[in-house]
């Protein structure tokens, strides 16, 4: 008789899944595979997401978006994901900060240019059909921005993004740059950049780069946090995903991240430390 998987059970495989995730990340130390049965369903990442964050213990003040490749959306049903972005992997850099880009050797680590929203009003808790339009009025800010997507599991990507979302979205770190006052006066064609590491440009892309734009991204986080029971809150930061492309990097690499007309983002990869002397 075939062994159906018990609500007890799925939340203990989470927990243990997430377990071994976080246990690697305060370690910095590569994992050899996916810890666990992979995910089957986005909800079933979600959930292994949850009790990730639940064990990190830390404040999550905003959220990273991502996009879902084309030949995953229909399957999975979205095609977006969202992962946290906890406080001490939040840094607002003042002009000519240099970024550091902690790296686990033998993880998975890259570069993403990002376009950045911070909220300036609390999103509707239960309001899960936000439009880009309706996004747009709780919106403090834009900024330039970078995102450090990062894990130990090497081959986090090629698994899938169900597996992607299990390990915090696949997030490390997100650089908040500067605001840029006209984001509203202005069309998002005209809102474009590019990638380089050590000197070789990777990538070249813009708002446009990300289907429906920024606020699209937005609308997606507002409508799944508020479906996971996360609805988003004023100040928080939404990432809303890679503009250039993922530009992998190794410790020891430079990169570079310029937003044309606005400024230029720069820094260097080194080898993560464990997050406790005794790990």
């Amino acid at each position: 008789m075939k062994h159906t998987t018990t609500p007890i059970e799925a939340h203990e495989d989470s927990v243990a899944v997430a377990r071994r995730f976080v246990d690697a990340r305060r370690a910095a130390r590569a994992l050899p595979g996916y810890p666990g049965a992979l995910p089957r369903s986005l909800d079933e990442a979600y959930a292994r997401q949850d009790a990730a964050i639940a064990l990190w213990g830390e404040p999550v003040l905003g959220w990273k978006v991502g996009r879902i490749p084309d030949a995953w959306i229909a399957p999975l049903g979205e095609d977006r994901l969202m992962g946290p972005v906890f406080e001490s992997r939040l840094q607002w850099l003042e002009a000519g900060d240099e970024l550091t880009f902690p790296v686990i050797r033998g993880g998975f680590a890259a570069v993403e240019a990002e376009y950045i929203f911070v909220l300036a009003r609390d999103a509707e808790p239960g309001r899960s059909d936000y439009g880009p339009i309706d996004a747009a009025e709780l919106v403090r800010s834009l900024h330039i921005g970078v995102e450090l997507a990062g894990s130990p599991l090497a081959t986090i990507n090629e698994l899938g993004p169900a597996v992607v979302v299990s390990d915090f979205g696949n997030n490390a770190g997100v650089y908040v740059g500067r605001a840029i006052d006209d984001w509203r006066d202005r069309p998002w064609s005209r809102f474009t950049c590019a990638t380089w590491i050590d000197g070789r440009q990777t990538g070249r892309g813009g708002a446009l780069s990300l289907p429906g734009g920024p606020l699209a991204a937005l609308a997606f986080a507002l409508n799944r946090g508020a479906r996971r029971g996360l609805p988003l809150k004023a100040g928080m930061v939404v990432s809303t995903g890679a503009a250039t492309g993922i530009h992998d990097i190794l410790p020891g690499q430079r990169a570079l991240v310029g937003f044309d007309g606005l400024g230029d983002l720069a820094g260097r990869a080194f080898t993560a430390l464990p997050l406790d002397a005794s790990a």
